[in-house]
């Protein structure tokens, strides 16, 4: 039924002009839309994030992810952006230098400018 749907992140933020200041000038991503009820963002392949006005809501566990070649590159460029990088040590998962290595895939997290853990993966 939804096998070949394109799927994308809906995020709460709690001041969306920071959010959206993040996404674009920060991360990158390209503002497709903007209104009260929210922006939409594209990011690689057209994927979309949709960030809207909601205070007070902030999931604890990673809420979106990008795919990246470079893991570290990509980490490098974002911590000369002003992104700082998670870092974990709980069973199953140790990030070193906000990295965790699982077996085939490299993981690190940051946080949004709204507290919105997002991941970045290298497979």
């Amino acid at each position: 039924m939804l096998g070949d749907a394109p799927i994308g992140p809906v995020l709460p933020a709690a001041d969306i002009a920071r959010a959206t200041a993040f996404y674009r000038g920060t991360l990158g991503l390209s503002v497709v839309s903007e209104s009260a009820s929210g922006t939409m963002l594209t990011a690689g392949s057209g994927t979309l994030l949709v960030i809207y006005p909601h205070a007070g809501t902030r999931a604890e566990n990673t809420v979106a992810g990008f795919a990246v070649s470079d893991l570290a590159a990509t980490m490098t460029e974002m911590r000369a952006a002003g992104v700082a990088f998670e870092e974990y040590d709980q069973p199953g998962l140790k990030t070193v230098d906000g990295v965790a290595d699982m077996g085939g895939m490299k993981g690190a997290w940051f946080k949004d400018t709204e507290g919105n853990i997002i991941a970045l993966a290298q497979m």
